[in-house]
């Protein structure tokens, strides 16, 4: 198989976008998620987030995410386009802090729960998701 100048050229120049696509979409996470927090320090625990390990379908993938005191919780897909999927805002008679609903994922990656405690504190929870058949045009 012989490659014109041309085709060598669209085919390297296909392999760079797709090289730092993935950098792109994970900066954008990495930016709603200092939005969400202010910058402040967010730790790990004080979170439940159950996602299934392996999701047949990307369309559809059940998330359910539980923190005791919180008063708002954002879940993130950090491997799609648009990396905030859901927020829950939880007013001061919430019997629960807790939620439930079904995501679409891009492809396999990590969904985050952030929530922001009523003391002002942000806790974290991450479970990685490997979706067979991608939800967003995959």
């Amino acid at each position: 198989m012989d490659f014109t100048r041309r085709e060598t050229l669209a085919l390297g120049a296909g392999a760079a976008v797709m090289a730092v696509l993935p950098f792109q979409v994970q900066a954008a996470a990495d930016d709603a998620i200092a939005e969400f927090t202010g910058g402040a320090d967010v730790a790990m625990g004080g979170v439940e987030l159950t996602a299934p390990e392996i999701a047949e379908n990307g369309n559809t993938v059940p998330v359910s995410v539980s923190a005791p005191g919180a008063t708002a919780i954002v879940i993130y897909a950090t491997g799609n386009p648009t990396p905030g999927v859901a927020t829950f805002n939880f007013g001061p008679l919430a019997a629960s802090q807790t939620a439930s609903t079904r995501i679409r994922l891009a492809g396999t990656q990590e969904v985050v729960a952030i929530a922001k405690m009523a003391d002002g504190s942000f806790a974290k929870a991450s479970s990685t998701v490997k979706v067979t058949i991608g939800g967003c045009g995959g």
